[in-house]
């Protein structure tokens, strides 16, 4: 499975190891959604001025454990503990259009098992 997770483009290095110590520290985990509910986490960026980048993270291999759990009756994937960046198979651009709403990448596609790929049909 994949999920998601966005970060300022600035503030992600793909050459290290490991990926999160700030959100940790903050959060006490990686705050991660999967690819049919980011539409939902994408609002709360859009008043920053900073580009952004979307982490496609293959589940199968992060290291550190995953845990659904519920917000606002929706259920996210967190993370607890470091990323490791082996694990992220895309780094895609957080595409918004002019009203500041989020575009889904074409490239999502990719990463949706067929039967999900209702939001993504109209790409």
């Amino acid at each position: 499975m994949y999920i998601l997770h966005s970060v300022k483009k600035d503030d992600f290095d793909k050459n290290r190891e490991y990926y999160g110590e700030e959100s940790i520290r903050k959060f006490g985990f990686i705050h991660c959604s999967d690819l049919d509910t980011y539409y939902l986490v994408a609002p709360n960026f859009k008043e920053e001025k900073e580009d952004r980048v979307l982490l496609v993270i293959d589940t199968d291999k992060v290291t550190s454990p995953i845990k659904w759990e519920e917000n606002y009756g929706v259920k996210f994937p967190h993370i607890y503990g470091l990323l490791n960046t082996d694990s992220i198979v895309d780094i895609l651009p957080h595409l918004w259009n002019s009203k500041k709403v989020w575009i889904p990448n074409k490239e999502l596609k990719n990463y949706l098992p067929n039967s999900k790929d209702d939001l993504y049909r109209k790409i």
